[in-house]
C-alpha cells in the first residue's frame, strides 16, 4: 500500500485540496492500493516515518528534509493537477 501525506502551512484548506487532487491523479493512473492523509507541516514533522511520500509546497518542503527516508515532493503550484500527476508518475 502506498501511503501519502499532503502537508501545508496550517493543515486546513490547501492540504485537503492537495489530498483530493492526489487521490484523483492516483485513480487516473489506475493505482488502487493507497491512502492519502493531510495535515500541517508542523504535524508532518512527527509523522513522516509513517509515509512513503509527502507532498508540500516547495517553500515548505525544506522543513521536512533530513527527518525521514520518505520521498519529499515539493509543488510549485498546489492546484496544478498536471504537476501533481507528473510527480506521482516519477515515484510509481
Amino acid at each position: 500500500m502506498l501511503k501519502i501525506l499532503a502537508a501545508c502551512g496550517n493543515g486546513m484548506g490547501s492540504s485537503m485540496i492537495i489530498k483530493m487532487k492526489i487521490e484523483k491523479c492516483l485513480r487516473a493512473l489506475d493505482v488502487t492500493d493507497f491512502v492519502v492523509d493531510y495535515c500541517s507541516v508542523g504535524e508532518a514533522k512527527s509523522q513522516l516515518s509513517s509515509y512513503d511520500v509527502v507532498f508540500a509546497s516547495k517553500h515548505l518542503i525544506h522543513e521536512l528534509e533530513g527527518r525521514s527516508q520518505c520521498r519529499l515532493l515539493g509543488l510549485e503550484n498546489l492546484m496544478d493537477d498536471v504537476e501533481i500527476k507528473e510527480n506521482l508518475t516519477k515515484i510509481l
